[in-house]
């Protein structure tokens, strides 16, 4: 037959758990060894439990007083809002990138490049080396292409020596 623990017991026979205990300590009631109490002793000790209704047959889940189709109106209610203000967002950092853009694309003045600086001959340490930078013209627009110097830094090469000197001088 079917084994009940203490508070299965108390739910069905809407009795308060102490009674159970204390019916089970004055003999009235008995437990089988894995602690549970038979449906049969229990029926003999208390009656047939009474049916209760099934909450779920007077709920209606199309009901708009159910709590949970509130708390779901509510929720959604909370994401249309945020997708709003994501919309917001978006649409004033779409204006901000397009502001951006007209200002980045607009005409500069020209303005007069100095003649390129002249390297003294004498430093043979450091080399220039010019890289040329060409950016694809947009419609009605004539890009300039600039020379950038960058200087490299070239050590002197260190004076060979032999193989015996190697050994015989090393610090000189």
């Amino acid at each position: 037959m079917k084994s009940l623990t203490v508070l299965e017991l108390s739910k069905l026979y809407n009795i308060n758990r102490q009674t159970i205990y204390n019916n089970i300590k004055k003999g009235i009631l008995s437990k089988n060894s894995d602690n549970k109490i038979d449906l049969a002793e229990a029926i003999r000790v208390f009656g047939e439990p009474q049916k209760k209704q099934d909450v779920k047959d007077s709920v209606k889940v199309d009901s708009p007083n159910s709590a949970e189709v509130l708390l779901l109106r509510q929720q959604i209610d909370m994401l249309k809002n945020q997708l709003d203000d994501a919309k917001e967002r978006e649409s004033f950092y779409q204006n901000q990138i397009e502001t951006m853009q007209r200002l980045l694309e607009a005409p500069k003045p020209k303005i007069q490049e100095p003649s390129e600086p002249k390297i003294p001959p004498s430093d043979p340490i450091t080399e220039t080396k010019e890289e040329v930078i060409a950016i694809p013209p947009k419609a009605a627009e004539v890009v300039e292409k600039k020379r950038i110097q960058v200087p490299e830094h070239v050590e002197p090469e260190p004076k060979k020596r032999g193989f015996l000197s190697r050994f015989f001088l090393p610090y000189g």
